[in-house]
């Protein structure tokens, strides 16, 4: 028996401590920029410069089967499915616009221009160059879920309201961490301004 709870405390350290560096690895990737201007509660108004993103179109099956999707589609072309088999750098956060016509993008590494990247294998993987804006921010920790989302969006609009700033009807998720950083879950709801 004493061996038994010697290697169950064995993996429990060792499950730990592998949390702690893959969520240290995915602190360490490029960042979508952004410039910190006001706190009104529990939100941020922040404004994100103009950078291109990798854009997939999704269908409104949710957010679970939306994420699963765009990510295996994105995440394939970054990896190598693509004309010349060249990985890209991962970025962060993955965005997720909701809404009536969802898309998933990762934002292209500042080094790399439109006329450097490697022609996408699959037909619906874009380009998108977002200019600079002006967002409004609430984040939430955990995983993001069709009701986690619902319930941070309103909370989010709820303080817009309350504080007479308007608002566009264009929100996103923005997912900071693999699937695998199971206990330092960062996700966002953001509306542009």
């Amino acid at each position: 028996m004493k061996t038994l709870y010697i290697v169950v405390g064995s993996i429990i350290v060792f499950f730990i401590i592998a949390q702690f560096f893959i969520h240290r690895s995915s602190t360490k990737i490029e960042m979508y920029p952004y410039t910190l201007t006001t706190v009104v509660g529990d939100i941020e108004i922040r404004n994100y410069q103009a950078r291109l993103f990798t854009n997939v179109p999704l269908s409104n099956q949710g957010y679970k089967q939306n994420a699963s999707k765009g990510f295996s589609k994105l995440g394939g072309y970054i990896f190598g499915a693509n004309q010349r088999n060249e990985k890209i750098a991962m970025t962060s956060p993955v965005s997720m616009s909701l809404g009536e016509d969802p898309s998933m993008q990762f934002m292209v590494p500042a080094a790399i221009s439109k006329d450097e990247l490697p022609k996408p294998n699959q037909a619906d993987i874009t380009f998108k160059q977002e200019s600079e804006k002006s967002m409004a921010v609430i984040t939430f920790s955990g995983w993001a879920s069709d009701a986690t989302i619902k319930e941070h969006k309103d909370a989010l609009i709820a303080v817009l309201k309350a504080n007479g700033i308007q608002h566009s009807n264009q929100f996103y998720c923005f997912g900071y961490n693999p699937p695998y950083d199971l206990f330092f879950r960062k996700n966002e709801i953001a509306v542009e301004l």
